[in-house]
């Protein structure tokens, strides 16, 4: 089975220490103690677990929230990986939506320049929600470039400052209402909101959704029933590496109950379509 993992950042040992001691998710990490199963790799290393699992694409989201948490761009050290191993990583570029036009010529820079394939943003970290005003320099821009914006939600855990709300997919719904050819990857199914992102996405055609970390969850249920009926077109795997460990996330999925047209949509042919990759 081919795989294309959406949400694979490197376990390298710079990316390991950094989350060890992070400034921002250094609580979380701790609640969910991922101090126990970290390990490190070298980029070699990594490449050669991901040929004997068949992951034959791994889509960087990078991140910039340097405005309101300090957390300067990422995207050199997603470059820096994705120039080593061109064919098999894909970044797509980290906005700060706060810094306006320059997120903008960011964005075009990384994607004319450099060879990224999309945009990532966070909007808890960014404290504002995905509908603000803010946000659309950039969702403009990615149309205009023709690439998809990941947009993460998800709970924030024990982040301070972040709200939930700010997360909710009634905000992407209202974007995917004022650019409906924009691409969207709702990362982290906008988790708790199960119910609510899954008619997100099947009202929208052009909003995606990830579920990564939230695959056996309470409520997640909701996600497997959609995929197996509704909107198994329209979900990529994506393991939330390195925080969880991709081969084990490889695993999960071949023992969720999903049709095998699902399972196989899911792990590749979705993410392939999306990206306009080759089967």
């Amino acid at each position: 089975m081919k795989v294309i993992d959406f949400r694979f950042r490197p376990n390298t040992p710079d990316a390991v220490n950094g989350m060890l001691n992070h400034p921002v998710f250094g609580d979380m990490f701790t609640l969910f103690k991922y101090a126990d199963r970290a390990y490190a790799q070298s980029l070699e290393e990594i490449v050669q677990d991901m040929d004997a699992h068949g992951v034959v694409k791994g889509v960087i989201t990078s991140r910039d929230a340097e405005t309101t948490y300090g957390l300067a761009s990422g995207n050199p050290g997603v470059l820096a990986i994705t120039k080593r191993f061109p064919d098999r990583f894909i970044g797509f570029a980290g906005l700060d939506p706060h810094k306006g036009m320059a997120a903008v010529r960011e964005l075009k820079s990384m994607v004319l320049e450099h060879g990224m394939r999309g945009a990532a943003t966070d909007p808890y970290l960014a404290r504002i929600p995905a509908d603000h005003a803010r946000y659309y320099p950039i969702y403009s821009a990615c149309c205009e470039l023709d690439v998809p914006v990941v947009i993460t939600t998800g709970p924030g855990t024990l982040v301070r400052g972040a709200v939930m709300e700010d997360g909710h997919p009634r905000h992407i719904d209202r974007v995917a209402a004022d650019f409906p050819d924009l691409k969207i990857v709702i990362s982290h199914g906008a988790y708790p909101w199960v119910d609510e992102a899954i008619m997100v996405v099947h009202r929208n055609r052009n909003v995606y959704m990830d579920l990564s970390e939230y695959e056996n969850s309470p409520f997640s249920e909701g996600y497997i029933k959609a995929a197996n009926t509704l909107i198994g077109d329209k979900i990529l795997f994506a393991s939330a590496a390195p925080f969880q460990d991709f081969r084990g996330q490889i695993e999960v999925y071949r023992q969720l109950p999903l049709t095998d047209e699902a399972r196989e949509n899911i792990m590749f042919n979705n993410a392939a379509r999306l990206l306009g990759l080759n089967a």
